[in-house]
């Protein structure tokens, strides 16, 4: 059986990361998206909270499992049982720093593969921090992000002068 994690911040989850979850769900029997608790991070959203919204944009996936966690990603996805880890590509630059992470990750427990996704077209561009920017300007997120994430943001995120004028 083939339990693959797909660990991330999701702060919040887009499209591009539903895109590499249901592609994931083709591959894999059982798919973990790893919620990431960084200590380092300022998340806009709690672990709580991405979590939810994640349950709720994948509720139609029923491979799917979300799970929080802090520390290694190796040592998750040990705890797990899991044999894989996903992760998407949007651009060369996202390589680089993969590839070192990979690295390191067998160099901590060689049993534990690393297979990467490229972003579809669509999504290549996207990422969470676009998400916040455009929404802290008043801008439409309806095309990067799933409903349950518009509703969550417009409690949550403060807008700037510029867009509060707009409204």
């Amino acid at each position: 059986m083939l339990k693959a994690v797909y660990p991330g911040s999701f702060d919040p989850v887009t499209y591009g990361h539903l895109d590499i979850i249901e592609r994931t769900c083709k591959i894999a029997d059982e798919v973990i998206v790893g919620v990431l608790n960084n200590k380092g991070k300022m998340p806009l959203f709690s672990v709580e909270e991405r979590v939810k919204m994640l349950e709720e944009a994948t509720r139609e996936l029923p491979k799917v499992k979300i799970i929080p966690f802090e520390g290694l990603l190796v040592e998750f996805v040990k705890e797990l049982n899991a044999n894989m880890v996903i992760r998407g590509l949007r651009a060369i630059t996202d390589f680089e720093y993969e590839l070192q992470m990979s690295q390191t990750n067998h160099k901590l427990e060689p049993g534990i593969e690393t297979m990467f996704l490229t972003t579809s077209l669509e999504y290549s561009y996207l990422s969470s921090t676009i998400v916040k920017e455009v929404a802290a300007f008043g801008g439409d997120i309806s095309q990067f992000v799933p409903e349950v994430v518009i509703n969550r943001m417009k409690e949550k995120m403060p807008q700037t002068e510029a867009a509060r004028r707009r409204v």
